[in-house]
């Protein structure tokens, strides 16, 4: 009797080396996941909202609190709003929104370029830490770098903030062309360029825009939208992540390890796909390149294009 608790050890022991694949089936590592674009709203204010249209699924009040209820492929820890609405004064609304909740990291806002009031109020809303950049359509990148007005994408850089660019597949390479004019300027590209996501091969004008884009060392790029892209005219988007792979694949080898950001555009996304779904397709073909990959990929990426703000009592990890 008093040989068998030795006995067991000797079991213990052998099962464990017999059986190493075990492990495996334990719980995959937390990580720390930051969706950097999202948009929240409510068209219960007494002011309303100038977007989404009503008439529309997604007329309805969109906070925090919705998001962290969705169903999730692994649990989102924070995000980064983006701010769709045009008035100024609901920068300041996403502002005291993230005031009492640690699960908001930053907020890029939205600013008019070339708008009398731009550098007043960019100025005003740099004094809050969670304001963190705008974003702007590749049509106003456009004028400006033909008209060569650049003062207020320099006072971006100078205030350490980013610009976020939304447009079309040729935002990618008009988005390289503006990275070279402003090298300090931290640039994110917004939904891969929102290129149709096919079984074709990507689009080589889209390719070569990304490629140009990637050679400049402080242009990101949102791995986001990919859902969208690919239910184009009524199409339903394929769940397998093969299907989008050629198209990550394209960013990814552009932008290597370091540059890519995962982003939902929930809850716009939820007109292609749920969140659970959407995460999934990124998230698998983040996980295939390692957990040290994957890590960037989620958050480390993104803190190193927003400096987003580290927030006592967020849970900076889920199972």
């Amino acid at each position: 009797m008093k040989r068998r608790p030795f006995r067991l050890l000797q079991a213990a022991a052998f099962l464990a080396a017999s059986f190493p694949l075990a492990a495996h089936s334990e719980a995959p590592a937390p990580l720390d996941i930051i969706d950097c674009h999202t948009h929240f709203y409510d068209p219960a204010r007494p002011e309303g909202v100038p977007w989404p249209e009503k008439d529309t699924p997604l007329y309805r009040t969109v906070l925090p609190k919705h998001l962290k209820a969705l169903p999730q492929f692994r649990p989102v820890t924070g995000t980064v709003i983006v701010e769709a609405s045009k008035w100024p004064e609901d920068n300041a609304w996403l502002l005291q929104l993230a005031k009492d909740d640690p699960f908001i990291v930053g907020i890029v806002g939205n600013l008019l370029p070339g708008d009398p009031t731009f550098q007043d109020n960019a100025r005003r809303f740099v004094k809050d830490p969670l304001f963190r950049g705008i974003r702007v359509s590749e049509q106003i990148v456009k004028d400006l770098l033909e008209k060569n007005t650049l003062e207020d994408l320099q006072l971006l850089s100078e205030l350490d903030l980013s610009l976020d660019v939304n447009g079309g597949p040729d935002t990618p390479g008009r988005v390289a062309i503006l990275a070279a004019r402003l090298p300090k300027l931290r640039i994110v590209i917004n939904h891969i360029g929102n290129v149709p996501v096919t079984a074709d091969p990507p689009p080589a004008s889209w390719r070569a825009g990304i490629e140009a884009a990637g050679a400049q060392p402080n242009v990101f790029c949102k791995i986001s939208a990919l859902v969208e892209g690919a239910s184009r005219n009524g199409a339903k988007a394929p769940s397998d992540t093969s299907f989008y792979r050629p198209y990550i694949d394209v960013v990814w080898n552009a932008f290597g390890d370091d540059r890519v950001i995962y982003g939902s555009n929930w809850p716009v996304s939820e007109r292609a796909a749920d969140y659970a779904f959407l995460q999934r397709i990124a998230l698998e073909y983040a996980l295939e390149k390692g957990d040290a990959t994957a890590r960037k990929f989620c958050s480390l990426n993104a803190k190193r294009a927003y400096k987003w703000v580290e927030r006592p009592g967020r849970a900076t990890s889920a199972k």
